[in-house]
């Protein structure tokens, strides 16, 4: 099975409203650590995990995430440390790796794919390769069976996502909020997911702003086909004593919140 047709199973898969995918930064707060969170998570019910590659200059992350990549970085992490701890959670569930361009250039990106791949990672998130510098990278990704993740956002034009979405692999990340990654409420995405949708014909999942089960459960509800979660989660493993179990527990809690029918259903509605 390639990655890509690995996590098309774990969306149709998902025993939930929406596929459910922790994010969690490599090697944070240690590289075994961050293994035994990512065991975590996938034991409380995520379906795939998204899993940082901490790098010095994170444009799309926000202060927690940012300071946990700083933190993994102090303490040693290196990219073929994540690569470890990728290898050893891609048997259980799809792993995309989210990195930023400079750490694919360093190594030559036919020789990071490939290392990707033999690490097991079923994708990848770059936010900092456009859609117009894309083609090498996802080339090198389509020979690998990894799918390139493309990002979208609110502001996108609809001719722009017409174009993203028909190159699309994997899923469709869907930004619900501008502005970088972090806890914070955001508003009705329905819209958004809508048409997002109508321009691909891969799965659409929601994050950025996503903390609370009651967060996914409405993302759910507007039309996610998965919902991503990163800062509250990397928020626990900083403040925990036992980050791992703290992590796992708040996990659940977000699978329960997806797996739960809609809060509120119209009787009324009509049927067929």
């Amino acid at each position: 099975m390639t990655g890509i047709e690995h996590i098309a199973a774990a969306f149709a898969g998902a025993d939930k409203r929406a596929a459910l995918m922790p994010y969690l930064m490599g090697g944070f707060p240690d590289l075994d650590t961050s293994r035994r969170i990512g065991d975590a998570c996938i034991d409380a019910g995520a379906d795939l995990l998204e899993l940082g590659i901490p790098f010095s200059d994170p444009l799309a992350d926000g202060p927690v995430i940012q300071a946990a990549g700083t933190a993994a970085l102090a303490a040693g992490a290196t990219t073929d440390g994540v690569l470890e701890v990728c290898a050893a959670l891609a048997p259980r569930a799809p792993v995309v790796l989210m990195t930023y361009v400079n750490i694919l250039l360093a190594r030559g990106i036919e020789r990071f794919v490939d290392q990707a791949a033999r690490a097991g990672a079923a994708g990848l998130i770059v936010p900092d390769v456009p859609l117009e510098e894309s083609a090498e990278l996802r080339d090198a990704c389509d020979a690998a069976g990894l799918a390139l993740v493309a990002l979208v956002a609110p502001t996108t034009p609809d001719d722009r996502l017409a174009r993203i979405g028909a190159l699309a692999r994997g899923f469709v990340y869907t930004v619900a909020v501008t502005g970088t990654t972090g806890e914070r409420r955001g508003g009705d995405a329905s819209e958004l997911l809508a048409r997002v949708k109508r321009s691909t014909s891969v799965p659409v999942a929601l994050g950025f702003g996503i903390s609370t089960p009651e967060d996914a459960a409405r993302a759910a509800a507007d039309g996610a086909d998965g919902v991503i979660v990163g800062s509250r989660l990397v928020r626990a493993a900083a403040e925990a004593q036992d980050p791992a179990t703290e992590v796992g527990r708040l996990v659940a809690e977000l699978a329960a919140g997806l797996a739960a029918p809609p809060a509120h259903t119209d009787s009324a509605a009509p049927v067929g």
